[in-house]
């Protein structure tokens, strides 16, 4: 037996007993006659105490550990002299009596602790070395509490976990594929699933009418803080179900989520926006709503005063930042180059102070008068002691720069704290989008979503206006899940891939194995998919994913611990039927 306890297990009630324990050598303190080693494993952290009037052998043994070996020791439960209370064992010690070394360390390229000296390059190819300090196991652990209760949640209400398979067929529709070269069918090639989007319609054509899977998934996109090539997904589909009663049972699992993982008081039903509305209000269509500030159409307002800058505006937009009139000149100017970056593209800023005594001050006070600054403020229910700050442009650009403002101010005022947690729905996405490059519609979520009911008409002469039966559950300014009603009716999906672009014979080649499955009676149905990784970590108070991964890529997409992506050997690419390309094939 190598331990009768963990680490982080014995408290007062252990008084006297002989316990084992077995773990890695956190540190080692020297104390005259005395020495002291804090042993560690991912339940905690014991303090071993070693006396010279005891064992002088055994005290010289544990002199000679270092940090990172792996012992076993055996020993009887003290109260300790000294207690820590910043720790759960910190009342008791062991009085070892026994002690081997299971396996020597050599000494670590940083500080296994909760504080490390390590960069995250460095800590990212010693990955094994990294997951043994405690907040990435707390990380851990915690990405285990979430799948463990998502499957209850499921499972309580009827939901079959399925596997899908991981070799699929390339298609043309989302994000790059990645791509595995078939052996034994020379030029033919398999592609990892983006998503189990079309086997869990078919499933749902099996009759299998509530499906689930914590599965994985493969995007070849680039790289940001919440976006890995590869990724997990808790992927759902219900049948003979309309859009209300998707939501209510996705929000039933994120309520449950909120309340049993982060210790949230969730309000049901969450609030729900279109995605017109949400463009409107906040400029992105994925806010978050743990603050106001929302953003205020003052054109009819501002324009037709002589500043060109209004009046050659598609939109004039404010937004009212509660109580910070006192903004110095050197805030505002910093806000203004803030804007001005590439990432937002705004030309420029204008501000109004609504000050204390109720008078204006402004950096257009040349066009605008305390009269024409009162209604802006009245339109955007200013009081005394707020500050306004304008842009203007045209209207898509206007707003996605307004809403990267108002986070920018939100984190700066300190008005998004990460354990308050603010659900939303955010409905009626547009089906299609135009893409000028390619000239032609795409699919905003993908082909198989259906269009709303009463918008069908338009889908020959204003598909552009057609409304979508799709939704997403945004949390904290996250989109943290998404879906929609699929197309159920063989005809309105080949009606789907005409306006997309698709040949009938495309459509055939691609995903003529769904549409030959609609053939034989396809229920109503429709579902979506959570973001496991991004809801994870929003549940633990962190927008980037990384660290709630067991084994993630870098910024780069590579494994720095295992480096890969990796060349392979000449008589891998002659079994594969694989030519590499000269360089003057690549250029």
């Amino acid at each position: 037996m190598y331990r009768t306890h963990t680490c982080g297990e014995l408290r007062p009630e252990h008084l006297g007993e002989t316990v084992e324990l077995s773990g890695w050598v956190q540190r080692v303190r020297e104390l005259g006659g005395m020495t002291f080693v804090d042993l560690r494993d991912r339940y905690g952290l014991t303090q071993l105490t070693f006396n010279e009037s005891w064992d002088q052998a055994l005290l010289q043994e544990a002199r000679e550990l270092g940090r990172e070996f792996v012992v076993h020791c055996q020993g009887e439960v003290r109260q300790r002299e000294n207690p820590n209370p910043d720790n759960p064992t910190g009342q008791i010690e062991i009085k070892v009596a026994f002690l081997r070394v299971l396996s020597r360390s050599e000494i670590p390229p940083f500080t296994i602790e909760s504080d490390t000296d390590g960069g995250e390059e460095l800590r990212m190819k010693y990955r094994y070395l990294d997951l043994r300090r405690p907040p990435l196991q707390r990380s851990i652990a915690l990405r285990h509490q979430v799948d463990h209760e998502v499957r209850h949640y499921l499972r309580e209400r009827g939901f079959f976990h399925v596997d899908t398979p991981y070799l699929i067929k390339s298609t043309p529709e989302g994000a790059r594929d990645f791509v595995v070269p078939s052996r034994l069918h020379q030029g033919q090639f398999y592609a990892l699933p983006q998503s189990p989007q079309t086997f869990k319609q078919l499933l749902m054509i099996s009759g299998y009418d509530r499906y689930y899977q914590i599965v994985r998934c493969f995007r070849d996109e680039d790289f940001r803080a919440d976006r890995q090539p590869e990724f997990t997904q808790i992927d759902c589909e219900m049948s003979f179900v309309e859009q209300s009663d998707v939501l209510r049972t996705f929000e039933g699992l994120t309520a449950h989520l909120l309340r049993e993982v982060a210790g949230a008081t969730p309000v049901t039903p969450f609030p729900r926006l279109s995605h017109q509305q949400a463009l409107e209000r906040y400029g992105t269509d994925k806010p978050d709503i743990r603050f106001d500030m929302t953003l205020c159409d003052i054109t009819s307002l501002a324009q037709g005063a002589g500043f060109k800058v209004f009046d050659q505006a598609q939109l004039v937009t404010a937004i009212r930042v509660e109580g910070q009139a006192a903004y110095t000149r050197k805030q505002l100017d910093a806000l203004t180059a803030w804007v001005q970056r590439p990432q937002v593209g705004a030309k420029g800023l204008i501000w109004v102070k609504h000050q204390a005594d109720g008078s204006f001050k402004s950096s257009v006070d040349k066009f605008f008068g305390p009269e024409q600054l009162q209604n802006w403020a009245q339109a955007c229910e200013s009081q005394p002691g707020d500050l306004l700050l304008v842009m203007a442009g045209e209207t898509s650009a206007t707003r996605k720069g307004m809403g990267m403002l108002r986070l920018q101010l939100a984190d700066e005022l300190g008005l998004r704290r990460p354990d308050q947690f603010a659900p939303l729905w955010v409905t009626d996405f547009p089906l299609l989008e135009w893409e000028e490059e390619s000239q032609r519609y795409h699919a905003m979520h993908h082909p198989f979503t259906a269009p709303r009911t009463e918008d069908l008409a338009l889908l020959d002469q204003k598909p552009e206006e057609v409304r979508a039966q799709a939704y997403d559950l945004v949390l904290n300014g996250n989109e943290i899940g998404g879906g929609s009603i699929r197309i159920h009716d063989r005809n309105l999906q080949e009606k789907m891939f005409s306006v997309l672009g698709f040949s009938e014979a495309d459509a055939q080649a691609q995903f003529g194995f769904l549409l030959d499955a609609f053939r034989y009676g396809a229920p109503p149905h429709g579902g979506m998919a959570f973001g496991f990784d991004r809801l994870v970590a929003l549940l633990g108070g962190s927008e980037t994913i990384r660290d709630y991964m067991a084994f993630p890529k870098n910024n780069a997409g590579r494994d720095l611990m295992i480096d890969a992506p990796a060349p392979i050997d000449a008589s891998q690419w002659q079994e594969l039927h694989l030519r590499q390309a000269a360089q003057s094939d690549q250029s």
